[in-house]
């Protein structure tokens, strides 16, 4: 289970020359706001099954400070969380999320 003590205390994100740029050049989502939506809440985190061929992946849905909705798909390498693709969540991802957040209490 994925919480926001385990990212403040034990990882940093992974920008580097492979992915610091793309997911700003495809889909005009900055790394900025892919670091928000891991400690915005509500934050549903769930493992990508399907594309955990070589390493674990995990996507994640959550919101930037100015409440963008986002679909995060990222992994964890030691102490890192590189994040492999960040888009705006689609119609069903955002309804999905919006259940979530009348389910949950604060």
């Amino acid at each position: 289970m994925f919480t926001k003590e385990i990212f403040d205390k034990y990882f940093d994100f992974q920008w580097d020359g492979g992915n610091d740029t793309k997911n700003w050049d495809k889909h005009d989502v900055s790394q900025v706001e892919c670091e928000q939506a891991f400690f915005n809440f509500p934050a549903i985190f769930m493992q990508d099954i399907r594309h955990s061929h070589e390493e674990n992946r995990y996507c994640l849905f959550g919101q930037s400070m100015s409440g963008r909705k986002l679909c995060l798909i990222f992994t964890m390498r030691l102490n890192v969380v590189p994040i492999i693709s960040a888009r705006d969540m689609n119609q069903k991802e955002r309804m999905l999320y919006e259940e979530a957040q009348k389910n949950t209490k604060i």
